[in-house]
């Protein structure tokens, strides 16, 4: 009986194995940091990596006809549907590529956007403002996620060869493909480059071929222009009329602007020339402005021909919820033009790139907690496995796809609003870069882009705040997640290694020699001989610190309060005959026991520390050690050397008194 509770204990630790540790720390998915990519040999041509990054932007293609044709409709008429699709087409052109392609300069590395912005701010400033951005990204990938798995759906059900069988299961069959892509990603998804080139080349490919068709068709039939054209100016009065309308309807087809957030993100991928160095990679720049560039100009050809074709082959009417053309306006013209075996193979494409672009959202949701919230300190333990997260990351789908009940039309705002936010800071991160370097053309045209997004994001939540509520939700979430994480890991060394300059290795050296290291602990004020013998005085009678024991004074000057782990600088001093040692760090009590247990390390002596009491509530103590690193600094450095070292008998000492 006895040895019956341990099969059950064994495969609870195996299960905690295989979702911590079970599986190695492995680039997962598409993004993966600098270093990793060139020592792994995983740079590729930027064509390639286009491919990879057009997943996400080129399927988009899949939806975007039908919501634009969608917007056209509510505003007036389907025949708008081009004008708006045009205006998005020259913001894209003139507005989010040139934005892009310098952020692509002064980020090279793989941080994107928002680095630029985390750099411009200073402290818990930039913190939450990276905490902000990450909630509207984290809408913005899992809106991706279950928005191409909706649309995928969409293509299933309406498919004339399944529609008699899966009529109606537009959810059932969208929550499998996102537990597929939740299952495939446990399993363990390495990036597939290749993969994702043959399905962009595939799905380019019949795209063009579909629009190239439908446009023989208008060319060939020019009365559908002349219709086109007399409903556009039948319902407005003028030409600055149409524009106007135009404007209004493009914010809903800003989903179409997806793709160059995640362009730069990539960048450490991209291959550059044999002589970029880590501070100047000007080919990987060039490279990934290329690559820009280029899915640039190939989706605007694409929207423009698309929404073309099926403004102009496609009834109104089915458009609308319930209609053959609903989410899927190019497959539409794919079974009616070209037949069912062509349609056919036109929906797998869409399928596969749909559901690929859902790998590529959730990869890049993969890659957000490492890259930004372990060095805040505001990651779990846990966080950094890949499974618990894509765990957490399915639920939020399947509870996202829940509550849209598949509706690709629904959730077009949401991930607009995502997209929006991004771009959005992209736009005033480059124009603040203009202004910093005093270049008045780029301060006037980036701030000319940056108050169309603002526009356009403006318009969006008066149209539909459903992407702000979800991206609020997701703010909340990812502040109160990294605040607890911030608070359990405090009492963590938070120290990278510890370096010491010249005097203060000649200083410990010549302490060292007596066979005893003492110091005590001093909060630097004037830093003349008075305060130190005055500092002395108080903590040999406080401590009883007999005389004529020699100790070194140890300061501890917070520099950036917010950072959670940073390398800690000793510069060693004396005045007046006082040795001391000038320690810099983000927390008074973790760099002091961090600096100990080097101490320790180095000349096989148990350090000892001398404190005072302080007289403050513990609260406020508590409350300052975590928000400004220090607070009453003798219990806590106890604390953190008490955990970073169980052994009482190894622990460096330490004597309060007062």
């Amino acid at each position: 009986m006895s040895n019956q509770p341990k099969p059950r204990s064994s495969l609870r630790d195996n299960l905690r194995f295989w979702l911590l540790q079970g599986q190695p720390k492995e680039r997962e998915g598409f993004y993966e940091d600098e270093q990793q990519a060139h020592t792994q040999h995983h740079t590729q041509p930027w064509w390639k990596v286009m491919c990879l990054t057009g997943v996400d932007y080129f399927s988009t293609l899949g939806y975007q006809p039908g919501i634009a044709a969608l917007a056209a409709i509510t505003a007036g008429t389907l025949a708008l549907s081009p004008v708006a699709t045009l205006v998005l087409v020259l913001v894209t052109l003139f507005g989010a590529l040139p934005m892009y392609r310098s952020v692509a300069g002064e980020s090279p590395h793989g941080d994107g956007s928002i680095s630029m912005l985390e750099r411009l701010l200073r402290r818990w400033q930039s913190k939450l403002l990276v905490l902000i951005l990450l909630g509207f990204v984290a809408t913005g990938f899992i809106i991706t996620i279950t928005l191409s798995a909706a649309d995928a759906a969409a293509h299933v059900v309406e498919n004339p060869f399944l529609h008699p069988i899966v009529d109606g299961w537009n959810v059932p069959i969208t929550l499998t493909l996102i537990l597929l892509l939740g299952g495939v990603f446990l399993l363990g998804f390495s990036e597939a480059i290749g993969i994702a080139v043959v399905l962009v080349v595939v799905y380019l490919g019949l795209n063009l071929v579909v629009v190239g068709d439908a446009l023989r068709e208008v060319v060939t039939h020019p009365t559908l222009l002349s219709n086109w054209a007399r409903s556009l100016l039948s319902t407005y009065v003028s030409p600055l009329a149409v524009i106007g309308a135009a404007l209004l309807v493009f914010p809903r087809l800003a989903l179409g602007l997806s793709g160059f957030e995640t362009g730069v993100v990539v960048m450490p991928l991209v291959k550059g020339d044999a002589g970029d160095t880590e501070a100047h990679p000007k080919g990987r720049i060039k490279s990934a402005r290329l690559l820009l560039t280029t899915a640039a100009l190939i989706m605007s050809v694409l929207l423009i021909g698309s929404s073309f074709a099926t403004t102009l082959l496609i009834p109104a009417a089915q458009f609308q919820p319930g209609g053959e053309a609903n989410g899927r306006a190019l497959a539409y013209l794919a079974h009616e033009r070209l037949g069912e075996v062509f349609g056919t193979a036109y929906d797998v494409s869409t399928i596969l790139i749909l559901w690929f672009a859902g790998a590529s959202a959730m990869a890049g949701l993969l890659n957000i907690v490492p890259r930004y919230l372990p060095r805040y300190g505001m990651a779990p333990d846990w966080a950094r496995a890949t499974r618990p997260l894509v765990l957490i990351y399915t639920f939020v789908c399947v509870l996202i796809t829940l509550i849209f009940r598949a509706d690709v039309n629904a959730q077009a705002a949401a991930y607009a609003t995502g997209v929006l936010v991004l771009i959005g800071s992209a736009s005033v991160a480059v124009t603040l870069s203009a202004v910093r370097r005093r270049a008045r053309v780029e301060i006037f045209w980036f701030g000319l882009v940056s108050l169309i997004f603002g526009y356009t994001l403006i318009v969006t939540f008066i149209d539909d705040l459903s992407g702000l509520r979800l991206g609020a939700f997701f703010i909340l979430a990812i502040i109160v997640v990294s605040v607890v994480s911030r608070v359990l890991r405090s009492f963590e060394l938070r120290t990278e290694r510890v370096e010491l300059d010249a005097e203060a290795r000649r200083l410990l050296n010549r302490a060292a020699a007596s066979g005893e290291l003492r110091f005590i602990a001093n909060e630097l004020n004037a830093g003349d001989v008075a305060e130190y013998a005055e500092k002395e005085h108080e903590v040999r009678t406080d401590t009883h610190l007999p005389n004529g024991v020699p100790f070194l004074f140890l300061e501890v000057r917070v520099a950036d309060p917010s950072e959670f782990a940073d390398v800690l600088e000793v510069r060693g001093v004396e005045v007046g005959g006082y040795r001391i040692l000038r320690l810099e760090s983000s927390a008074v009590p973790n760099a002091i026991a961090s600096f100990l247990l080097h101490v320790r390390d180095t000349y096989g002596v148990q350090p000892h520390v001398y404190f005072e009491w302080i007289e403050e509530s513990p609260v406020t103590a508590a409350v300052r050690f975590l928000v400004l690193g220090e607070g009453d600094i003798a219990p806590l450095t106890h604390e953190v050397l008490r955990r970073a070292v169980r052994n009482p008998e190894l622990r460096p000492v330490v004597h309060v008194g007062g």
